[in-house]
């Protein structure tokens, strides 16, 4: 996977991921959402978690390799 994606790209999916967990834990903390999808939308939250943590990796081996791209502290902790 890595091979075949831009280092933007990898930015971008996971600025996009860490949006998507924020918004899902935010439902799921809310009152709108009912039993009978809550078991559903943890699954949904997992797979967004489990896809951040595949981005983070990959990133992580890019920033050893190009020393100029931001740290991944920098990357999440800096407004767009």
């Amino acid at each position: 996977m890595s091979a075949s994606l831009s280092s933007q790209a990898i930015i971008y999916a996971i600025l996009a991921l860490n949006s998507e967990i924020a918004l899902q834990k935010e439902y799921l903390e809310s009152s709108d959402i009912n039993q009978e999808e809550m078991e559903n939308e943890e699954d949904i939250l997992s797979d967004l978690e489990q896809a951040f943590a595949e981005f983070i990796s990959v990133y992580k081996t890019r920033c050893k390799q190009d020393k100029k791209l931001p740290s991944i502290d920098e990357l999440l902790n800096n407004p767009l």
